[in-house]
């Protein structure tokens, strides 16, 4: 993987009192020595009556926008301590708002996308929680998500990885995920850990294929020995100590969820393949199924060739024109 030198920070708010994706953000860009920059889509429809015009109206909504990223930006010049933040700004009209972020981001050929989990109750992440879901099922780029307020602090990196490529992982997404996380980890000064999850019971196996207890139980120990030897042959390029090295006979979601909560971890790396066709809504994948669970911040990382979809032509502004109605 490429070192981490460009990152997107998508701004859902510019007005918002607090920015914890941004300051995140810029922690993570002082530890890399990386260039950052703020980016808002202005989705919004333009009314225009007799008095403005849509490009008028259009012109001072971009201009307000545009100001407010500037004071943002002369805002992290002054804070932070060691490398001094290279900070550009930009806008554009366009949406849906994920789509938006990931051409900026094709564009300026970012390494890490930032973005700040939008809050609220809802009933499914693919449903409700739109664009959080479709910009991690979607970006070609690394994301981290933010959940969680307040700064990093030496924080604990969980890198979630499936050697044993149960879950029909590419086995280069393990190597990727782990290069990530120790990037972060590094930048940030933290501690890496490690989890992978294997199930006793091997694919095929029907509840009519009766085995002894024998039987069974020297399977049970071969597919252990097996999840074993290929973590640890994972692990070997990466300066991860054993009792940071997490193998648990669970599901993935389960596993996850359990070392995350008894490392206390700041930030879950997870991996995410493309789907396609009635798959992206009804197939709950490890990162789907854990985006409301985990308290904790996550990165979505995806495979090389993952395949984008998202059209290259932004869609620019929406216009509307505004009535009034009288008695």
């Amino acid at each position: 993987m490429r070192s981490i030198r460009r990152i997107l920070v998508a701004i859902n708010d510019p007005e918002a009192r607090s920015a914890p994706a941004l300051n995140k953000a810029a922690q993570l860009a002082r530890g890399l020595g990386a260039r950052l920059e703020l980016f808002h889509a202005l989705t919004w429809p333009i009314y225009a009556d007799s008095e403005y015009g849509f490009e008028e109206m259009k012109a001072q909504d971009q201009t307000r926008v545009t100001k407010r990223l500037q004071t943002l930006a002369a805002r992290l010049g002054s804070q932070g301590r060691g490398r001094a933040l290279k900070v550009s700004i930009s806008t554009a009209w366009d949406s849906p708002v994920y789509e938006a972020v990931i051409r900026r981001a094709r564009a300026i050929k970012a390494d890490l996308i930032v973005a700040e989990q939008h809050h609220g109750r809802h009933i499914a992440p693919s449903l409700l929680h739109f664009n959080d879901w479709e910009l991690l099922r979607q970006s070609p780029v690394p994301v981290l998500l933010v959940k969680r307020r307040g700064l990093y602090s030496r924080p604990v990196v969980l890198a979630a990885v499936d050697p044993t490529h149960s879950m029909d992982k590419p086995a280069e997404l393990d190597a990727a995920i782990l290069d990530v996380s120790a990037a972060v980890t590094r930048a940030l000064r933290g501690k890496l850990h490690s989890v992978h999850a294997y199930v006793s019971v091997p694919n095929g196996i029907r509840p009519t294929h009766a085995l002894d207890a024998e039987a069974a139980a020297k399977l049970k120990r071969e597919i252990a020995a097996h999840a074993r030897r290929r973590y640890q042959r994972l692990l070997d390029r990466y300066q991860i100590k054993k009792a940071r090295r997490h193998l648990l006979n669970l599901p993935p979601t389960d596993a996850i969820e359990a070392v995350a909560a008894r490392a206390r971890s700041d930030i879950v790396a997870l991996g995410a393949v493309s789907r396609s066709g009635w798959q992206r809504l009804l197939i709950g994948n490890t990162a789907e199924a854990l985006l409301d669970p985990l308290p904790c911040d996550l990165l979505i990382v995806k495979p090389s060739h993952f395949k984008l979809r998202v059209p290259r032509r932004p869609t620019g502004a929406r216009f509307a024109l505004a009535t009034s109605m009288t008695p």
